[in-house]
């Protein structure tokens, strides 16, 4: 038991090493890219509350690469140390070396799914809106409920709140639309009443719409007018719309199944959501796999020789693994993968790659 602490604690050590290194790293890598983006309408402050709100969501990305650098640095350190020679002369196989790290390894995945994933969920909604504002002014907001899609837009004469019931795959097109306008003092002007609301370039273009005046003295029902087609400039675009609605890292894992629902009844593909919640619940798995993979490249003593390409084809076949995955769950977005193969496939094929590895090594 003090043997696996000890190991279990030494890997421990060096994933936080790794961890806060990476971490500085992405928020320097993107303080740079901040600034090029947004160094022109903005203050140096808001660029650092940029980079500081989008730097989880990377680190969160790269977690496996995180894992297997942490393992790789592990071993090592033990084969330099001949500690890998002193616990294989008292008898111990390699997988002795493989518990502590594992358990830590399990609970590391747990605390990521449990905690770090709401902290990205709120940083990269925050980053969204604090980014789409910088880009329109301000002026657009989007976001889903059980009663519909709620978009807002405006600028600094007024705003125009707007609700759909449902809306195509696309987010072009939107059924059953009111808007509600208001001054900048939040005084309404007027209320529209669509059946349909097509967004396109600069403009919402309604049919089969029906107005009435919100001003005072007036009585909007005796003053409504119908017309067959209206245009209303927009600051909105598809992109945002589609970015909004199809980005399920700024949804906490808890609440993805809640949103696949509302997706569905708004009439959105639901199926990046759906493909990121398996993802998200095999991410433990895949962590794993990723921390027996560098140790199964590194768990050996340096008078061995061939550490430099042992170290190298770990961090080779870890990179490979990493992209494959994020391929798959691309093919599982499209559609040319069913969801269960395209997110799971990975993560068990990476397992049993590493654990091979180490069992042949344990009988050669």
């Amino acid at each position: 038991m003090t043997l696996h602490l000890y190991f279990a604690r030494k890997f421990a050590v060096y994933f936080a090493s790794v961890f806060s290194i990476l971490f500085i790293f992405c928020i320097t890598a993107d303080l740079a890219n901040q600034l090029r983006w947004y160094g022109d309408i903005t203050d140096f402050k808001t660029i650092v509350y940029l980079s500081l709100l989008s730097a989880p969501e990377t680190v969160y990305t790269i977690m496996p690469l995180i894992m297997i650098f942490s393992s790789i640095w592990l071993f090592i350190n033990l084969a330099q140390s001949s500690e890998l020679v002193v616990v294989r002369a008292s008898g111990r196989s390699g997988i002795a070396f493989l518990t502590g790290p594992i358990f830590v390894s399990f609970l590391i995945a747990s605390l990521v799914l449990t905690i770090l994933n709401p902290i990205v969920a709120v940083t990269s909604e925050t980053y969204l809106e604090e980014s789409n504002d910088l880009k329109s002014g301000g002026t657009s907001v989007i976001s889903i409920g059980s009663d519909g899609l709620w978009l807002r837009q405006g600028d600094v004469d007024g705003y125009t709140v707007i609700r759909a019931t449902s809306a195509n795959a696309t987010g072009t097109i939107f059924f059953n639309v009111s808007f509600f306008t208001y001054l900048a003092d939040g005084s309404p002007i007027q209320r529209l009443e669509a059946k349909t609301a097509h967004l396109g370039a600069g403009e919402w273009r309604l049919y089969r719409v029906k107005q009435w005046p919100l001003t005072k003295h007036i009585n909007p029902e005796v003053n409504s007018t119908t017309l067959g087609m209206l245009k209303i400039p927009t600051d909105l675009t598809q992109d945002q719309v589609k970015d909004r609605f199809e980005k399920p890292s700024s949804v906490p894992f808890w609440g993805l199944p809640a949103t696949i629902e509302q997706l569905k009844s708004a009439g959105f593909s639901a199926r990046r959501h759906e493909v990121w919640l398996q993802a998200e619940i095999a991410r433990p798995l895949f962590l794993i796999a990723m921390m027996l993979l560098g140790a199964a490249f590194s768990m050996r003593h340096t008078r061995v020789g061939g550490t430099g390409m042992a170290i190298l084809l770990a961090v080779i076949f870890g990179f490979a693994l990493f992209y494959v995955r994020n391929f798959a769950q691309v093919l599982g977005e499209s559609g040319q993968l069913p969801i269960l193969i395209a997110v799971w496939t990975p993560p068990i094929a990476s397992l049993l790659f590493g654990l091979s590895i180490i069992l042949h090594l344990e009988d050669g």
